[in-house]
């Protein structure tokens, strides 16, 4: 059921006003000189979003004035907008706004501006259930461009479980610190967590009868009732360039949102620290990629 009905012109008037307002060095994307304004522009904000500059203008003129609520989260994480101004955006476009009780798949604007300013680290952003909601550009060039899928978001525990998504499951991370016993153990105790965390969440219930259904190693592990968190480990990552590359992956959650930052790094003067110089080079020519 809507939220309410919107004007035609309420909604494109508030895109225009935040996409003005929001700098492209905020977004890992170079100021320039020949801007005629300080803003997004609408081709960067349709890349950002993951849609067709076309909707976004469609958008902004009014025209398209009832965006799907996955449209409607993109639109506000990739304008950077607080917590209020993506409800207020749902509520315009005629969206029920998210509640406490589903997973949060905002991020917020200091994440934001934190993920463009470390756009030479392979870093990525999933929501406490492990959809993709965002990456670098040296993710991208380490784990390969994920696949994305018809409907909802890539999941790591799909794509690990199901073989979902063939990029991240296939060949990508090829040892770990504690096997792949424990990593299996890991994601499914944290995904127990979660949905008890956050029993209403409709994809999350998906999520776990999916797993249920089409992966008999998870069905067993789930079986176990175990619940825990996912931690940090050492990986040995698969590169079709580069080879094999160990190194550190250690996993942060945001206060207050439960997303998951996951991190790679290796020291200085390495032969993996190297592996992702030569990577690089191509990698942060791109501003970060919207993964919904």
């Amino acid at each position: 059921m809507d939220a309410r009905p919107t004007s035609a012109g309420e909604l494109g008037e508030l895109l225009r006003t935040w996409r003005d307002r929001l700098s492209p060095i905020d977004v890992g994307l170079p100021a320039g000189d020949a801007r005629r304004a300080a803003g997004l522009r609408r081709e960067e904000l349709a890349m950002l979003a993951g849609l067709s500059v076309d909707y976004v203008v469609r958008l902004e003129q009014g025209r398209a004035r009832h965006p799907s609520a996955q449209v409607a989260a993109s639109v506000a994480r990739a304008l950077q907008l607080s917590d209020a101004e993506r409800d207020h955006l749902f509520t315009v476009a005629g969206l029920l706004p998210p509640t406490r009780r589903e997973v949060p798949t905002h991020i917020p604007p200091g994440v934001q501006r934190l993920i463009a300013r470390l756009g030479e680290t392979p870093l990525g952003v999933f929501t406490a259930s492990w959809d993709l909601l965002s990456y670098s550009p040296l993710w991208g060039a380490l784990f390969g461009e994920p696949s994305r899928p018809a409907t909802g978001r890539v999941n790591l525990l799909r794509s690990h479980f199901l073989g979902a998504d063939p990029i991240m499951h296939e060949r990508r991370i090829v040892s770990r610190s504690n096997g792949v016993d424990a990593f299996e153990c890991s994601l499914v105790g944290d995904l127990r967590r979660v949905h008890g965390q956050y029993p209403d969440d409709r994809g999350v219930n998906t999520l776990v009868a999916e797993l249920l259904a089409g992966s008999p190693r998870f069905a067993g592990l789930w079986a176990c009732g175990a619940v825990g968190e996912h931690q940090s480990e050492r990986k040995v990552v698969e590169n079709d360039i580069v080879g094999d590359v160990e190194l550190d992956c250690d996993v942060f959650t945001v206060a207050g949102t439960d997303l998951r930052i996951v991190v790679y790094t290796a020291a200085a003067g390495t032969p993996a620290a190297a592996a992702l110089d030569f990577l690089r080079v191509p990698a942060v020519t791109s501003p970060t990629p919207a993964a919904t």
